[in-house]
């Protein structure tokens, strides 16, 4: 039998590991100078004024909600078509995720569905550019409201005005999980053109501590949310290396466009459009209408080929239907796309054969 063919696999090499041996031989392992190399690194690479490194995506969002001023009762409009640390982040502080429906075609937050759902209470809006591609945040914007971007799938993308995702202004979040485009293994970035906001994350990243860094002064409630040096480090040697990657991603995506188009009811990825450049993250297939995706999942498995449901509804998921009763039938698109959507194996360095025997496998699942 062919070796299987994995889901995602990181690609790190000798620079990363030289990256990470200078830091252990170093002794400067947490809050060292790799920190802030990192932090100014990917700021200049994306033209944003101010970067602050945190453990996850998810510690990141947690922390530009805060920055939002979310608090008690207050509500977030976003998208129930995620990784569920987008609308976990707001329950953290104790808010409501408003959840509304998704666009069919770009599958990221539907801006006029998203105004639909704004209250009084409304606080912030948080959309998310799934997949790699960018929300539309222009129309967000006229909404006139704080805004925080999950873009923790969409290092590299661009909006149409040229603008790289996370460069805006708002609060923007970025995440670093093995299978992104770049990887500390664990770890995330949050973007700010605000000063003020990037003095706080630093602060509640690192248990409150104040600004001057004094060991026993730590004026406001915070957490253990800080990026070690070695995982600096090795996204430091990562991010030199992202325009290789990016190519590597796209590289694939076209090979996998071309193998699958011929395959009747499939929906793939919609393409750029109107000047959006997505940054490559998964490549997520929808199976044709009445096939069961779960069945199709357990075929490719029979045939060598990693694949995942991905993503489920938010909203339908046990936790978020038991504490805010949501049912089947709020969010349509978002629950055919949710129910539909496969990922496919993806990684920079994979082959034209291996996307090959991929398009084959499902081709025979799929009949």
């Amino acid at each position: 039998m062919s070796e299987e063919i994995p889901l995602a696999r990181p690609v790190l090499g000798p620079a990363e590991e030289r990256a990470v041996l200078e830091v252990l031989r170093s002794g400067r392992l947490s809050l060292g100078p790799r920190l802030a190399e990192f932090e100014e690194a990917f700021a200049a690479r994306l033209g944003v004024a101010h970067a602050s490194a945190v453990s996850s995506g998810t510690a990141g969002l947690h922390l530009a909600l805060r920055a939002a001023g979310l608090t008690d009762g207050d509500e977030v409009v976003t998208s129930p078509f995620s990784f569920v640390a987008s609308a976990n982040a707001i329950v953290y502080e104790r808010a409501l995720p408003v959840f509304a429906d998704i666009d069919p075609v770009t599958l990221n937050l539907d801006p006029d569905a998203a105004a639909a759902a704004v209250t009084r209470r409304t606080r912030a809006l948080l959309p998310v550019h799934i997949f790699g591609y960018p929300a539309d945040l222009p129309a967000f914007e006229r909404l006139q409201l704080p805004i925080v971007e999950d873009a923790c799938e969409a290092l590299g993308a661009v909006h149409a005005d040229g603008t790289a995702v996370g460069a805006r202004g708002h609060a923007a979040v970025f995440a670093f999980y093995a299978n992104k485009q770049i990887t500390t293994w664990e770890g995330g970035m949050v973007t700010t053109s605000d000063p003020a906001v990037k003095e706080r994350l630093d602060s509640e990243r690192n248990q409150g501590r104040a600004p001057d860094m004094g060991w026993l002064d730590h004026d406001r409630l915070g957490f253990n949310y800080r990026l070690s040096d070695i995982a600096c480090a090795l996204g430091i040697a990562q991010l030199e290396r992202l325009d290789e990657l990016l190519a590597g991603r796209s590289r694939v995506a076209a090979r996998y466009r071309e193998a699958l188009e011929g395959i009747e009811g499939l929906g793939l990825p919609c393409p750029d459009a109107g000047g959006d450049r997505r940054g490559w993250f998964v490549f997520v297939v929808q199976v044709p209408p009445g096939i069961d995706r779960d069945a199709t999942v357990r075929a490719l498995a029979e045939r060598g080929v990693q694949s995942k449901p991905y993503l489920p509804a938010i909203h339908l998921m046990s936790y978020y239907r038991e504490r805010f009763g949501h049912r089947p039938g709020e969010f349509p698109v978002c629950e055919d796309v949710a129910a539909r959507s496969l990922a496919l194996p993806f990684f920079p360095e994979m082959s034209e054969g291996q996307v090959a025997r991929v398009a084959e496998a499902l081709q025979s699942a799929l009949t």
